[in-house]
């Protein structure tokens, strides 16, 4: 019963999405198990180009059963709207499934998200402003409301009446906005229960009869490692587990179960919002990468911050996560830079640090130190084959492997699904 896990290894917008659509078409199941839609997938196939926030990638095969899982939290205004375009566009969506234990996103989480940023002036934290955090806060906090409640309006009405009330009272003595309707938001949710009702289900049951069956289910993960709540860089973080273990709760699967666990890395590394980012390129490279790679969010369009790949970072996420293959992406961005650096270790207080500090007063000091690469001037947009790619390129990959650990078995050469080279084999069979 073959589980393979898809994982960011950075900050997120890693390419998780791209490396999902390639290696989707085996498989029977895939289940999104954590984020909201702060997090934007994008992929490009023969259907056209797609930011996914909720939907897993592997909606377009028509023969796999996409799962939201019970870890994922929902705003429906946002979920139809991406059905709608998959449909326009051809997608078939019969085959999409809505965990009935995944938690709602209120208007109530979208607006305290956006009222507490601007509280907090400069000091904020980054967020994309469209309430994940405050609905997981809700759902710690015993207050959500899950998709399974809108098909009991009585129960939904008595639940959303109590929370409002609550709510409000943070709205206007804390925050002084003004109250938000009961009965809008009530009647507003309902219509979207009706809408989305053919979808919600029990999806435990059926992954483990998947699993049963010996079929094939890939776990996709949004943001990535270093955004972890427990391991990432606190307090810049997301709120739910984007880490191969948070698969095993947010979508109710034994960790046992798990075969293949792949890390998913950009040969450079990026970050959007606030925090720490040692090997951040504040020049013209950073913005020749920003602008060849197009990194601007998938969700908020914010511009990425751009660095060198940090391999000290790589190295933590690959031991925490337990990697057993990475995936490396936008290897052709380097394609005519005349050389590459790589972050090997940091330099704090006079000292070398080869560990990712877990105290971010320490991580903010921290000062890259890089080795540097020959580059290669030609494209590798069309190579197919490892062999193919110049020697500089393949030395870069080869010194990847060393530093993280790992076995880089996957190799992304552009955005679109067959600009990919498999080094090794994931998939079983």
């Amino acid at each position: 019963m073959p589980v393979i896990a898809v994982v960011g290894g950075q900050w997120g917008d890693e390419g998780k999405g791209k490396v999902i659509d390639s290696l989707a078409e085996k498989a029977k199941v895939v289940a999104r198990f954590s984020g909201g839609d702060n997090a934007g997938h994008t992929v490009i196939n023969p259907y056209g180009e797609f930011r996914m926030h909720l939907v897993p990638s592997g909606i377009f095969y028509p023969g796999v059963t996409c799962i939201i899982g019970n870890g994922v939290v929902i705003n429906p205004a946002v979920l139809l709207d991406e059905i709608a375009n998959l449909k326009k566009h051809g997608v078939d969506i019969s085959h999409l499934i809505i965990s009935d234990r995944a938690h709602l996103i209120m208007p109530y989480h979208t607006l305290l998200d956006g009222l507490e940023e601007e509280r907090r002036g400069k000091g904020a934290l980054g967020t994309t402003r469209r309430g994940v955090g405050p609905a997981f806060t809700d759902k710690v906090a015993r207050m959500g409301i899950r998709t399974g409640d809108l098909s009991n309006k009585d129960l939904f009405h008595s639940k959303l009446s109590s929370i409002l009330e609550f709510k409000n009272a943070i709205l206007t003595k804390v925050y002084g906005h003004s109250p938000l309707l009961l009965e809008e938001i009530f009647e507003q949710y309902c219509r979207y229960g009706e809408q989305l009702a053919p979808l919600i289900q029990e999806t435990n049951s059926i992954i483990r009869q998947s699993l049963a069956r010996g079929e094939l289910l890939f776990l996709e993960s949004a943001q990535g490692t270093l955004l972890d709540p427990d391991f990432g860089t606190y307090p810049y973080v997301t709120s739910s587990s984007p880490l191969a273990g948070g698969g095993s709760i947010g979508a109710g699967i034994s960790p046992m179960a798990f075969d293949r666990i792949i890390g998913v890395f950009k040969a450079y590394i990026t970050r959007v919002g606030s925090g720490p980012m040692p090997t951040e390129l504040k020049d013209e490279v950073g913005k020749l990468i920003r602008e060849k790679g197009h990194e601007y969010g998938a969700t908020t369009g914010r511009p990425r911050r751009c660095g060198w790949f940090d391999a000290v970072a790589g190295r933590f996420a690959t031991q925490v996560n337990g990697f057993s293959d990475i995936a490396l992406t936008h290897l052709d961005i380097f394609d005519g830079f005349s050389s590459i650096k790589i972050c090997t270790a940091y330099k704090f207080d006079n000292k070398i640090l080869d560990s990712f500090p877990s105290d971010i007063a320490i991580l903010e000091k921290c000062q890259p130190v890089y080795e540097e690469l020959s580059g290669w001037q030609e494209s590798i947009r069309e190579i197919r084959n490892f062999d193919q790619l110049p020697l500089e390129a393949r030395r870069y990959i080869n010194r990847l492997e060393e530093l993280l650990s790992c076995s880089i078995s996957f190799i992304a050469v552009g955005s679109r699904r067959e600009q990919t080279i498999r080094v090794r084999p994931i998939l079983p069979g």
